[in-house]
């Protein structure tokens, strides 16, 4: 009997022959979808309240792909044979990153208004300009290639490993992207410590309109760097797995899988949240908040 008619477990079909070759932990997985519902209601939340529209559409769509993906993966621990499930999981928690490194983009940007845009080699809306489009670019490959994996399924390995080709090649690709993006924060970041107002806003000059409000901004930049390093760890490690192929014994270790995606995207998206934007910078917010 071939394995490509599996529905569920039996003797015929055993689950070390499922993709992932595992019953998915079901604590750890609904510990992330809990995890990532009660965060993406806080960016809900506050993106309404702050009126930070393409902040709060950036994370609380990726928060909740991320919940959408650890459904996934708690069916599939009722059944590892089922492709709905697996759809559901591989589509949304390859996607979902992409989303939060928008809104990481969005920070730098207000950062660098706060901090002052002539430290920058780059203008700031440049950098959502140009790194949301390379966003949107790698998030249309991604799509793409888990768009294919999900039509093949299990059963059409030739059309899976083509998915899973072009889905690495927009991780890839988001993976160049946020290293340039990183080049040229570091280099911001620099220019301002040296002769800026320093990191904090330590060296604020009163009066000064473009630094209104950055004597707290050293928060919001080391949660921006955890988010940000975050999810490079993540792609990086989304390299290798998938690179491997479908069943390969780097995607068959769930507990690598859950420190290096579930625990990192945990991390970025927790960071951006506690130290939300909008509480420190001024230009991210357009409501009463704004007003005070």
């Amino acid at each position: 009997m071939s394995t490509q008619t599996c529905t569920h477990v039996t003797p015929e079909c055993p689950v070390t022959a499922t993709t992932y070759g595992y019953y998915p932990n079901l604590g750890g997985n609904i510990f992330f979808t809990v995890f990532f519902g009660i965060f993406g209601a806080f960016q809900l939340g506050f993106g309404i309240h702050f009126r930070s529209w393409t902040m709060m559409t950036a994370m609380v769509v990726g928060a909740f792909m991320e919940l959408a993906g650890y459904v996934g993966r708690i069916l599939m621990n009722h059944n590892p044979w089922s492709q709905s499930a697996f759809k559901l999981q591989i589509v949304c928690l390859v996607l979902a990153p992409t989303f939060i490194a928008a809104g990481i983009y969005l920070t730098l940007k207000h950062v660098i208004l706060s901090l002052g845009p002539q430290y920058s080699r780059l203008k700031p809306e440049r950098f959502t300009w140009i790194f949301i489009s390379c966003d949107i670019g790698s998030l249309i490959l991604q799509a793409a290639g888990g768009g294919v994996a999900a039509a093949a399924g299990s059963e059409n390995q030739s059309l899976l490993k083509a998915g899973d080709d072009i889905m690495v090649a927009g991780i890839a690709f988001q993976v160049g992207t946020m290293t340039v993006c990183g080049l040229l924060a570091l280099d911001f970041f620099i220019r301002v410590a040296r002769k800026g107002p320093g990191l904090g806003g330590e060296k604020i000059v009163d009066g000064s309109d473009n630094l209104q409000g950055a004597k707290n901004i050293r928060w919001v930049i080391i949660a921006g760097i955890v988010a940000y390093f975050t999810v490079l760890i993540r792609c990086i490690y989304r390299i290798p797995e998938m690179a491997g192929g479908w069943g390969n014994p780097l995607m068959q270790k769930e507990d690598e899988f859950l420190v290096l995606d579930g625990t990192m995207m945990a991390l970025a998206v927790s960071s951006l949240t506690v130290f939300y934007p909008g509480f420190f910078l001024p230009s991210i917010r357009t409501g009463l908040k704004n007003k005070a």
